[in-house]
């Protein structure tokens, strides 16, 4: 999760595995009811750095609309090897909690850092009272943390013990981890549902600098015309990693991801081509011909606009675009139509617990935030569709 974790160094029917997983869980945490009457949760992401940016895009507690969402993550405060937090300048927002509070929403800390290093030093105990004293002392509701990722099997007890002693900490704290199924093995997800209120899928990053080809960023269904499938794979669609997680995992604990962000190849001009550079970097990936752009401020004034155009993947439900004149550039991004198909299947066809995303700010245009409401009507309405 690239775009989430650069501040470190961020259906109605149930499937038959998930129902028997759901058994085997004692006691899921802090599910619902949920704030605004809603029936599934949203989980938002907010950015602590996202009110420093330029006009019109500055985006701050007093540009979220609560009233769309169930929780707030709200990012970040990473943590040192010896177990101490690292508090970012201007991160405190007591009108964030306030706000969010008056609209029945709950507020979570976001927080990673040197986990190999608090694996090295013991310092385990440490770092969960010093997440606790932080999370009591400003009003949080809980924690999530974000850990890209967990690679060795002392790495995979490690994180377990982390959320069963915040979970000891306080059985009403609303816990999460950020979990993508290439994240693979790192993640002993059957141990893990113990602790937490729920698990945020990362199902987004398919493409990016580090892929050689013009690759979907994050595909509802997967196209089996993927020249480079295993850039993405395993899980490398919603489909995909919904089964992936609901096979371990009761659905109530799981949100599936949407990205309100988008990537831009500069040296390729078609869905799934190869990168010309990619034979001469030391990774063999597209690297610098890739950037990120955001959904609200970059990409939605581009639409078919500027000599843009865009089309839609017919497998994976997914727009892109591309130069009308067939010169060099493609953009694989998220827009409403998507983000609002992306939410009724996973909650509504799926049967999964919410939705989450990277990040509000992303969506902000100065004046609307058309993905989020796309993901709020397709959460009140959805539903009805399903039936």
């Amino acid at each position: 999760m690239n775009s989430r974790s650069g501040w470190f160094t961020h259906l109605v029917f149930f499937s038959l595995v998930g129902s028997l997983a759901a058994l085997s869980c004692a006691r899921v945490y802090g599910q619902g009811p949920y704030a605004n009457h809603l029936p599934k949760r949203i989980v938002g992401d907010y950015d602590s750095g996202s009110k420093y940016l330029n006009p019109p895009f500055a985006y701050s507690a007093a540009q979220i609309p609560y009233n769309e969402l169930t929780h707030i993550i709200h990012a970040g405060v990473p943590f040192n090897a010896d177990g101490s937090l690292s508090l970012p300048d201007g991160f405190l927002e007591p009108e964030l909690i306030n706000m969010a509070h008056a609209s029945g929403v709950k507020v979570m800390l976001l927080t990673g850092g040197d986990f190999y290093g608090v694996e090295a030093n013991g310092t385990i105990g440490t770092l969960v009272e010093n997440i606790a004293a932080f999370v009591k002392q400003y009003g949080y509701d809980g924690v999530d943390v974000d850990w890209e990722y967990p690679a060795t099997q002392q790495d995979r007890l490690f994180l377990v013990d982390l959320m069963a002693r915040l979970r000891k900490a306080d059985a009403d704290y609303v816990l999460s981890i950020d979990a993508a199924p290439w994240g693979g093995y790192g993640y002993d997800v059957t141990a893990l549902q113990k602790s937490l209120t729920f698990f945020n899928i990362m199902m987004y990053d398919c493409a990016g600098p580090w892929t050689a080809y013009g690759q979907l960023n994050s595909p509802i269904f997967w196209d089996g015309h993927d020249p480079a499938p295993w850039e993405c794979q395993p899980g490398g669609s919603v489909e995909s990693t919904a089964t992936i997680f609901l096979s371990k995992v009761p659905a109530i604990q799981l949100n599936m991801g949407t990205p309100f962000y988008g990537y831009h190849y500069t040296n390729i001009h078609h869905e799934f081509a190869l990168c010309p550079n990619a034979a001469t970097t030391q990774d063999q990936a597209c690297d610098y011909a890739v950037t990120t752009k955001n959904y609200g401020p970059d990409i939605k004034p581009m639409i078919n606009k500027g000599g843009w155009k865009r089309y839609y993947d017919p497998v994976a439900y997914v727009p892109y675009m591309v130069k009308v004149d067939g010169t060099e550039g493609y953009l694989t991004y998220d827009d409403a139509f998507s983000t609002y198909f992306r939410t009724w299947y996973a909650d509504w066809d799926r049967g999964l617990g919410g939705m989450f995303m990277w990040s509000l700010d992303a969506d902000y245009d100065g004046h609307s935030q058309d993905l989020l409401d796309a993901m709020y009507q397709a959460t009140v309405g959805g539903s009805n569709i399903a039936k």
